[in-house]
């Protein structure tokens, strides 16, 4: 994932691609009613709801004060609600071994309050602690970027996407998403981003489903995997 070339304040004419393409999935008739039955809004308990809708909520979420820097045992469970599992011997040592120990030093440089549209570039270019983390998970840990994407969205899930399959199918593979969905959110004082929030609202979902999320299940419930046609 190398740095986009574009600097914090710098503009477009034109919406970036990966803009152009989510604004397109927002465009959809049913996009707010595929939100609410990604997230079971309205639906009784147990009515073909989502395991997915439980990601960001289980456990209270990964990114609560008293976890935000650890991995615990309920975040590789969360990830298995969008349909990956962690080996077994990379889950143990994120637990219990030297992996967790550089992950929790890695998490601590990397905000946890903090949007991806308000968040200065420097905090997912190159070299920063969350691309750190990502390349320790996916090039050392050999856990695939789908896996390594998909942790890092459940410790910091306002501020890192999930980003697997689908989605690259959808809104492209830029050099690097992070930073391209990051200008994408900014464009024009950050119109996409609150499209984001207002859809999440408009959906009836809890304000701790972020605006990265929202994007994430309208392209996957507009997208679904079994259907796509991309490589």
């Amino acid at each position: 994932m190398n740095e986009l070339v574009t600097g914090p304040g710098s503009s477009r004419r034109e919406p970036s691609v990966v803009g152009q393409r989510l604004n397109a999935v927002l465009d959809a008739e049913q996009v707010v009613d595929d939100l609410r039955r990604y997230f079971g809004i309205g639906l009784p308990p147990g009515a073909g709801v989502f395991t997915g809708g439980r990601f960001e909520h289980l456990a209270g979420g990964g990114d609560r004060r008293q976890v935000a820097d650890r991995f615990t045992a309920e975040d590789l469970v969360a990830v298995q609600t969008l349909s990956v599992t962690v080996p077994a011997p990379v889950a143990l040592d994120l637990l219990e071994g030297p992996l967790g120990t550089q992950l929790s030093e890695l998490l601590r440089g990397i905000p946890s309050d903090t949007d991806l549209s308000d968040a200065d570039i420097s905090v997912v270019a190159d070299g920063s602690p969350a691309y750190r983390a990502w390349c320790l998970l996916e090039d050392e840990y050999k856990i695939g970027w789908v896996i390594a994407g998909k942790l890092l969205a459940r410790k910091r899930p306002r501020l890192l996407p999930v980003y697997d399959r689908v989605v690259r199918c959808a809104l492209g593979h830029p050099p690097s998403f992070w930073t391209d969905l990051r200008t994408a959110l900014r464009e024009d004082d950050a119109t996409l981003h609150h499209r984001l929030l207002g859809l999440r609202q408009s959906a009836g979902l809890p304000e701790t489903v972020s605006a990265l999320r929202v994007a994430d299940v309208a392209v996957w419930m507009a997208h679904p995997a079994p259907g796509h046609r991309c490589p």
